[in-house]
């Protein structure tokens, strides 16, 4: 029996997870903080602690808190509330640190139980002698969801020896004070951070790609505003793995990977017989690198913020629109130069390889004091890898914990980040500049691009590149976007207030109606004002026509008349048509009289002469006396 498609899409997916295993076997560097003792004496000193890649870490800053190790539920896989404990610190006291024991539950889930119950920080006990690990949140668990987004306490791992030690005080009656210190979690040379951001443009990856999606659109305004003062470096990466040789020329390979196997990402969907496809990831990859690319080309390298925000709105793959097309519209909004961009990508069908690809590749390995690139997504600040929950404010405070002292920008100084998007090049968004119309409206997360409504009329489009008025009172928005001019008071326009929104050119104009209407002139094209008697004089719209003397013009038959004579001749007229009128009645009258009469009469003579003189050719009439005498 031959193995099922979803069977295979596991199978190839297991060698490219061997692929990554071996791609990172050197060198995964644990991000750690200083945990220092400071009572009882008997345990004082300081410690190393692994920074968890969840919760808000106070990167730049220091916390101190009492440690408490609670009697039930140490493990803290359960809700602290059903066994009524409690860790809410009172007024004036210090904070309490929860330390919990390793096993049994995700870390997450420890620390998120521990916020719920009043905890400041978390402390998680190792239960084996190891060297320290990054705490991470799980990959694929759909109910942490409703915790994971939500936890703002920072936390770190302990060795096992040290936790020991914690709790043998703690239950020796000894209060355990301790000072969780981040302020050299990230060096700080200069006035300038320098850091990355180890990124995936697929939509559909689960948990962390929506929080990685939530996090771009959130930190974009803060991101620009750093770049565009010289104040940060920035540089986006993207992870991609090779096919094994001896999968190179399989089905699977062909539909996750570019140039032959040697630039893949896994299936977004892991099957392999529906939906979007590895390569078309990568594709996408390489594509927002070269837009960064060119962006920095061009001294402008914060539009990569833009770009991928945008396509992540504008382009998901629920609604089947991740795809060259949605990108390339993104792309022109935002001004940048399409075909620098289809260079930099190259040929993705070329057996060779890709150079902008293979220099990602050769970033995902670790240099100097920063570790291998391992999780995604990954922050690294200064060379050094950011742990803990992708969150605006907890991020800027690592990226500000980066500057030398003194030498920070305002913004790391200022309670928070606000930043109007709209300003620059108005968020790439539609704009009629003569209305001071826009559809760009800011945000506290960032702009969005939506048509208007100015003064109860509504604009439809998309936003980005049109928005049309529509509707009655059209004409009263800049005139609909029709031509129009006002002259001597007198204003003409083309703007015709309908649901169809066409614009048409006034009579005595002429033109498309939206540019132009050009004046016609009615005297020299001779369309109007031609009689004889008539003097043309061509205004702006229309044309005035005099008429020499003491004449009338008549515009609707474009002629002159007399005033006077007009009168006398109407008059004239009248009593012209009545005598023809009476006159003819006369003459018909009398003709048929006459005609009439002398039939009649000629009939009558022409009878009574047959009778005693009969005419040429005509018999004699027989008399009807008899002969007969007897």
């Amino acid at each position: 029996m031959g193995c099922s498609k979803r069977s295979e899409s596991a199978i190839l997916l297991g060698f490219l997870l061997l692929i990554i295993a071996e791609s990172v076997v050197g060198r995964f560097v644990v991000e750690k903080n200083s945990l220092r003792v400071t009572s009882p004496d008997s345990i004082k000193g300081t410690h190393d602690s692994a920074i968890g890649n969840f919760g808000i870490p106070q990167y730049g800053g220091s916390m101190a808190g009492t440690v408490m190790y609670p009697k039930e539920n140490r493990k803290g896989c359960k809700d602290f509330d059903d066994f009524g404990i409690s860790f809410k610190s009172k007024p004036g006291a210090l904070p309490f640190f929860v330390l919990v024991d390793r096993g049994d539950c995700f870390f997450a889930l420890k620390v998120w139980n521990a916020q719920n119950a009043g905890a400041a920080a978390v402390l998680v006990a190792d239960n084996m002698e190891e060297a320290l690990i990054t705490m991470d949140s799980p990959e694929e668990d759909h109910a942490s969801l409703k915790y994971i987004a939500n936890i703002t306490i920072p936390s770190a791992l302990i060795d096992k020896s040290f936790g020991e030690s914690l709790k043998k005080a703690i239950s020796g009656g000894d209060m355990v004070n301790v000072n969780l210190d981040w302020r050299e979690a990230v060096p700080h040379p200069d006035d300038r951070v320098e850091y990355e951001l180890w990124t995936n443009s697929n939509d559909e990856c689960g948990v962390k790609c929506d929080m990685l999606m939530e996090f771009v659109r959130d930190f974009k305004g803060a991101a620009q505003i750093l770049e565009k003062g010289g104040y940060t470096q920035f540089t986006p990466h993207y992870i991609t793995w090779y096919c094994p040789q001896a999968f190179t020329i399989s089905k699977q390979c062909k539909s996750q990977c570019i140039n032959h196997g040697r630039y893949c990402a896994p299936d977004p969907e892991q099957d392999f017989s529906s939906g979007y496809e590895g390569k078309d990831v990568v594709l996408e990859n390489l594509r927002q690198l070269c837009v960064f690319i060119v962006a920095n080309e061009t001294k402008k390298p914060w539009v990569w913020w833009d770009y991928v925000t945008d396509f992540q709105i504008r382009c998901p793959m629920k609604e089947k629109k991740y795809n060259k097309e949605c990108a390339n519209s993104v792309i022109e909004s935002l001004g940048l130069d399409l075909k620098k961009i289809e260079k930099c990508m190259g040929d993705p069908i070329a057996d060779s390889d890709n150079p902008v690809l293979k220099e990602e590749q050769n970033a995902q390995i670790g240099k100097g004091s920063r570790g291998d690139v391992t999780i995604l997504p990954t922050l690294v600040v200064n060379s050094r890898q950011y742990r803990g929950k992708l969150e605006k404010a907890a991020v800027l405070k690592a990226i500000c914990s980066g500057f030398e002292e003194t030498t920070e920008p305002s913004v790391c100084l200022s309670g928070d980040v606000e930043t109007n998007e709209c300003l620059d090049n108005n968020g790439g968004c539609w704009q009629e500049k003569t209305a001071n119309i826009t559809a760009c409206k800011d945000t506290f997360r960032g702009r969005v691009c939506v048509c208007p409504v100015v003064n109860g009329v509504r604009f439809k489009g998309d936003g980005y590149r049109s928005c049309t008025a529509t509707g009655p009172g059209r004409c009263i928005i800049n005139n609909g976007g029709c031509w129009h001019e006002t002259r001597n008071g007198i204003t003409f326009s083309a703007c015709m207030d309908n649901e169809e929104g066409k614009c048409k050119c006034p009579p005595g104009f002429k033109g498309d109606g939206v540019n132009s209407c050009e004046d016609i002139d009615e005297c020299k094209e001779k369309k109007a004002c031609q009689c004889p008697e008539c003097s043309c004089k061509d205004t702006w719209g229309s044309y005035d026509c005099t008429c020499s003397g003491d004449l009338l013009y008549i515009r609707d038959h474009d002629t002159c008349i007399s005033k006077r004579a007009t009168e006398v001749k109407s008059a004239w007229v009248a009593v012209w048509v009545i005598l023809i009128g009476l006159a003819m009645a006369a003459g018909g009258g009398y003709l048929v009289y006459k005609y009439r009469l002398r039939s009649y009469m000629d009939s009558e003579i022409r009878a009574i002469m047959a009778q005693y003189m009969p005419l040429e050719g005509q018999k004699e009439v027989p008399s009807h006396v008899s002969d007969d005498r007897a």
